[in-house]
């Protein structure tokens, strides 16, 4: 019982919220949580069915994006047209080591199919080689692209593979470059999402800059994590799982 009444307090902590819990309140609760995060599905296995039901759940919950492989984003938009739940789709995913001019054709096409949103992988092999013109240079020459349709960009780091010193720098070089969001990983890298590396990332980039938590992120506990750590955003499959857990604690115990 102390646990959940210490999670319960975290999670209304993390959502800002002073008040005691009503069901007006509750509502209030889910929904600030729910807009902090990105429903996703980048299975490479995912099938129509499983997008149409991502693109249904994210709508339900009022999710701040679903995001989905490049391929699906029209199927995903027509479900989400006019919802106020944006369409996000991944670029140079999940390596980054595509060239630009690569890139930024994925992206043109993408923003076309209805894109909203872009999650870039920046070029982790030109970082990890101090080529850091270059990795700027990518992250621009998408951004580019993004900016010129209003559409806004996060850039993955991958930073399983990174030192502290080059997670910083990636930082520094996407907000120069003009990205919106620095991003932790694609899911796919040897280890996802921690609070240590949020806290960093958020230090490298000033309060324009937003951070997103990726990776491994499952259940509630994790989300509350990355959102003491300061993420303004957390991408995850488990998305219905965590706020019906969220949705649970906060609802008041009924007579």
């Amino acid at each position: 019982m102390a646990s959940v009444i210490l999670k319960r307090e975290q999670l209304e902590e993390c959502l800002q919220e002073a008040n005691p819990l009503s069901h007006i309140s509750v509502f209030r609760h889910i929904a600030q949580l729910a807009r902090r995060i990105d429903h996703t599905c980048l299975r490479p296995d995912a099938t129509r069915h499983d997008v149409l039901r991502l693109a249904d759940e994210g709508k339900r919950w009022n999710t701040a994006a679903v995001c989905v492989h490049p391929c699906w984003v029209a199927a995903a938009r027509a479900v989400l047209d006019s919802s106020g739940v944006k369409v996000a789709t991944v670029v140079g995913f999940p390596f980054g080591s595509t060239t630009t001019r690569a890139k930024r054709a994925e992206a043109e096409a993408a923003i076309l199919n209805g894109a909203e949103e872009l999650d870039m992988v920046l070029n982790i092999g030109a970082l990890k080689s101090g080529e850091y013109e270059r990795v700027e240079s990518d992250i621009r020459g998408v951004a580019e692209v993004s900016k010129s349709a209003g559409v806004l960009l996060k850039v993955i780091l991958e930073t399983a593979y990174l030192t502290d010193g080059e997670k910083v720098e990636a930082c520094r070089r996407a907000e120069r470059a003009g990205a919106h969001y620095v991003k932790t990983s694609t899911g796919f890298g040897p280890s996802g999402a921690t609070a240590a590396d949020v806290r960093l990332m958020r230090a490298a980039v000033g309060p324009g800059v937003g951070v997103k938590a990726a990776g491994g992120i499952r259940t509630l506990d994790h989300a509350l994590e990355m959102l003491r750590a300061v993420a303004s955003r957390i991408g995850t499959s488990s998305t219905v799982s965590i706020l019906e857990e969220a949705q649970k604690l906060l609802t008041p115990a009924q007579a």
